[in-house]
């Protein structure tokens, strides 16, 4: 009887030694987990990363997966004390499927998370529901459901680290060097000019909107030296609602990234 209660500790143990973060959850093209530093700070805001463990060949979307994606998403509906969950993104490649493109990653990704706490002090339970797209030579739905308590290991460097890594691969805030800087309408096409560091190679521009549908793929225009400039084509008429909240984007070039968002006046 003492060897069993000592063996049934034991398990006990290990299960909260890693219960900070959830299990990792399987599909046929890779691995998901949730992992948190343990404890919110004193506003209530508590940083993890979903990590997304892909296997080769296979592929996962950005923020803005394109006409048919699917975007990665986090449902908190059942998690006592937690009023909001923001998901960011380091920044993403483009990926060519024959005739379709779209922003994702080719390689496994940690994304950054913030759960917010409707009470700093609060004792919750992390009880979500996470949805996402994992592609191959077609996408395939992942629904996995994720329960633990972040606070029964709040010590572990091994996840802390993690975190802190998810959230240094983020890209830079955009300035007037390196950003977009002005966006024109013209047309049906929305003009779209910025900066990116001198000598750099590749820029690309990734963009996110609420409507994100009525936006073509964004394609580079211009070159003069520093200065970019990206076309967007407008699909559909309905562009008085691409003006009431603004673009989010992301721009590479030469391996560096930054994010802002700007205005379509």
């Amino acid at each position: 009887m003492i060897r069993a209660a000592s063996l049934t500790l034991m398990l006990l143990m290990s299960t909260q030694a890693h219960a900070a973060s959830s299990q990792w959850q399987e599909s046929e093209g890779g691995s998901v987990r949730l992992v948190t530093v343990g404890l919110p700070d004193g506003d209530g805001r508590l940083r993890g990363a979903l990590e997304i463990d892909l296997k080769p060949g296979w592929k996962t979307y950005w923020r803005n997966p394109g006409s048919a994606g699917i975007p990665p998403q986090i449902d908190i509906s059942r998690s006592a004390h937690i009023s909001a969950a923001e998901l960011q993104y380091p920044a993403p490649e483009r990926i060519h499927d024959g005739e379709t493109q779209w922003a994702g990653y080719t390689q496994s990704v940690a994304l950054p998370v913030t759960f917010t706490l409707d009470q700093a002090n609060a004792v919750t339970l992390i009880d979500v529901d996470v949805f996402l797209g994992i592609c191959e030579t077609i996408c395939i739905p992942f629904q996995a459901s994720f329960t633990f308590d972040p606070a029964a290991d709040a010590d572990n460097i091994s996840d802390a680290l993690t975190v802190r890594r998810a959230f240094a691969s983020l890209p830079s805030p955009a300035d007037a060097a390196f950003g977009i800087v002005s966006a024109e309408r013209t047309g049906d096409a929305v003009l779209l000019t910025g900066n990116v560091p001198p000598s750099t190679s590749d820029p690309t521009l990734f963009l996110d909107h609420e409507r994100a549908h009525l936006l073509a793929t964004p394609k580079l225009e211009s070159r003069d030296g520093d200065t970019v400039s990206f076309v967007v084509e407008i699909l559909g008429d309905d562009i008085g609602k691409l003006e009431s909240t603004p673009l989010i984007y992301t721009l590479t070039a030469g391996g560096e990234a930054v994010s802002g968002d700007i205005q379509i006046p």
